[in-house]
């Protein structure tokens, strides 16, 4: 009777125990689908991830060669327009050119010329000639005979460089331009200051938004006007106290080869004398021959071009006194400097007198020379050093 009763309990308690056996192994065989489930979408969800990741990476990159690729074309297009200006001009020239030619040429036929043209021609010439006269001031009437001494008056900076005074200011200031690729101009209260060992301490410092090109800048009532380094032939005038650019102007037919031979880092030569601002540089076009410009310092427009008999080979630097170049050359290893070549814009000189001039006591090169109206010397930088020249002058 007891065994019965016994039976009769187990077998509820072991059809209990097998069905919570039962939904347990279902429950671990959710638990293990739902994880599997789980761990497939984290999966995805980071691998979806690192594609968005590497679609912006992408998209960054494709950014900046769309962003590099339009700064290439805003260059060209920069370069292009300038050759293209500078072509309309020297096409303008070269037109001048035949239409003068044509008017003092006789043609294969043997036209004969009415003596009246030959008049009309000669005083047209004359006209031309009194307005340049009127344009430069023809009572500027002395010449260079002769540089008689030199100071050496500080030894500092680069091989290459520049320095100067502003002949059309009252002040004493003295500035140094180093190198032939910069951006920074160093002022100084007066030359004292300058010469002083500690002399960048005490410099002012001014910031071009744009470095130079060369050694062929040159300060001017207040003004800096230079090449800007990478431009054919932009000539770019900054006010150096207000430190912002004012003006800019196309120098046509300049820029493509250096204005002397032994200094090439210097494709413009800018320059002043009595008369105000003068551009000099080379041109394939004249066989290498120095071409000077008269510019308007104040509107910034080319007011007159000659082609010069001087050879930009062998040449070293140049600079302008009253309407006369003078071409400074020397030889490929240095050596003594010497004016060989000179060129007056009004024909009131006969260059083909004029002796070669030595400069004095010094074995060297020059990578700049610029003529002070004011004070009648010469800003020289010679192989670091900065150098003034007196000068010996006569009347034309």
């Amino acid at each position: 009777m007891v065994v019965l009763q016994l039976q009769f309990l187990l077998v509820p308690f072991l059809t209990s125990i097998m069905g919570v056996a039962q939904y347990t192994m279902q429950d671990a065989a959710l638990m293990n689908y739902i994880d599997r489930r789980f761990l497939s979408l984290e999966r995805r969800l980071e691998k979806c991830n690192q594609d968005i990741l590497d679609y912006v990476e992408e998209f960054r990159d494709f950014s900046k060669m769309v962003l590099s690729r339009l700064a290439g074309l805003n260059n060209y297009k920069a370069e292009v327009k300038s050759e293209v200006e500078n072509l309309l001009t020297r096409m303008e020239r070269a037109q001048r050119d035949i239409d003068y030619f044509r008017s003092v040429t006789d043609s294969n036929t043997c036209i004969e010329v009415h003596e009246d043209l030959v008049k009309q021609q000669l005083f047209e010439e004359a006209e031309e000639k009194k307005k340049i006269e009127l344009m430069l001031n023809a009572s500027c009437d002395h010449m260079l005979a002769g540089i008689k001494s030199l100071k050496i008056v500080k030894k500092t900076g680069d091989k290459h460089g520049s320095w100067m005074k502003d002949p059309g200011k009252k002040h004493a200031k003295i500035y140094l331009l180093n190198g032939s690729v910069n951006n920074v101009i160093l002022e100084f209260a007066n030359i004292m200051t300058f010469m002083e060992s500690n002399h960048t301490l005490k410099a002012r410092r001014v910031t071009l938004p744009f470095p130079w090109e060369g050694t062929g800048h040159i300060i001017y009532q207040g003004f800096l006007f230079y090449h800007r380094y990478g431009s054919l032939n932009e000539i770019v005038k900054f006010n150096i106290q207000k430190r912002n650019i004012t003006d800019q102007m196309l120098l046509p037919g300049a820029g493509r080869i250096p204005a002397y031979q032994l200094s090439p880092s210097t494709k413009i030569d800018l320059a002043i004398d009595e008369q105000g601002l003068w551009a000099i540089h080379a041109e394939p076009e004249t066989g290498g021959k120095i071409v000077i410009t008269k510019i308007n310092h104040i509107t910034m427009a080319v007011e007159h071009t000659w082609d010069t008999s001087c050879n930009s080979k062998d040449a070293e630097a140049a600079f302008m006194t009253c309407n006369t170049l003078y071409v400074v050359y020397n030889f490929p290893g240095g050596g003594n400097s010497r004016i060989q070549c000179v060129y007056d814009v009004l024909d009131a000189v006969n260059t083909y007198e004029i002796p070669a001039l030595h400069f004095p006591k010094r074995q060297g090169s020059h990578s700049t020379i610029h003529y002070n109206p004011k004070e009648k010397q010469l800003f020289a930088w010679g192989d670091g050093s900065q150098i003034i020249y007196k000068l010996h002058t006569k009347q034309k």
